[in-house]
């Protein structure tokens, strides 16, 4: 069985996020990157499953710069087998990036992809989903158990409720929650042997895929400042502060 993990290389999630000067996006110069938390949670399954025998082959793939190649060392050295880079400069969106992922999906034919179910940059929650329509897969979102199958793949996955597990025929679409698993540190000797696995690099163009982009970015801003308390004397000033002021 072949399992397909995309990654994507995002601010590292310590690094406070600085807004342009002309609200235009996100400060990207000089701010360490890394790979997204939930991307890692996906190649952590994914490796896992390989360890349990269900899987034979753990192929990792990102969309972005030269620099993604970092990430996808990462993922290799956390476990993975090969990756592919699409090597672009554009700022894709979630569309765009269901689109490339659905033509590398149909070049490595692969049993069951296992992806974040969000990045921390965008938070669109959209990309995993979008790519079982685009391929006409079943999907199971926001896995917080997996256990594959000949055939099938059962997923826990937490709901309002409480919890619910739904068994889906593969090929399918599987996006991972925070809860699946933790990641594990990749040791020194794996990260010397990810250099030496293979990393095929290949341009976006040479996909022919359309990534025109359907959204336009108006304006990036931070948050407002949170004010400070306000001290009551008693709950009748809290119902009366609440009244015309929303917030105690």
């Amino acid at each position: 069985m072949k399992v397909l993990v995309p990654v994507k290389r995002v601010i590292d999630y310590n690094v406070k996020v600085r807004v342009k000067a002309d609200q235009t996006g996100v400060d990207l110069a000089n701010v360490k990157m890394a790979m997204n938390p939930f991307c890692e949670i996906a190649v952590e399954e994914a490796v896992r499953q390989k360890e349990k025998g269900a899987a034979t082959e753990v192929v990792a793939v990102s969309i972005g710069p030269a620099q993604a190649q970092e990430t996808l060392r990462t993922a290799l050295a956390m476990g993975a087998d090969r990756a592919i880079l699409i090597q672009t400069d554009q700022d894709l969106e979630p569309l765009a990036i269901a689109k490339v992922l659905a033509a590398i999906v149909a070049e490595e034919a692969p049993d069951v992809v296992i992806m974040g179910k969000q990045a921390i940059d965008g938070d669109n929650n959209a990309t995993g989903q979008m790519l079982s329509a685009l391929l006409g897969w079943p999907q199971a979102a926001f896995a917080s158990e997996l256990a594959l199958s000949a055939g099938s793949a059962k997923v826990t996955r937490e709901i309002d409720g409480g919890l619910q597990t739904v068994e889906v025929a593969l090929p399918a679409v599987i996006t991972a929650d925070l809860r699946l698993n933790e990641p594990r540190y990749a040791s020194l000797p794996n990260i010397m042997k990810a250099k030496k696995k293979p990393l095929d690099v290949k341009e976006l163009s040479a996909l022919g895929v359309d990534t025109a982009p359907r959204l336009k970015v108006l304006k990036v801003a931070e948050p407002p400042k949170r004010s400070g308390g306000v001290k009551v004397e008693n709950a009748a000033a809290i119902v009366s502060n609440l009244k015309t002021n929303g917030v105690i």
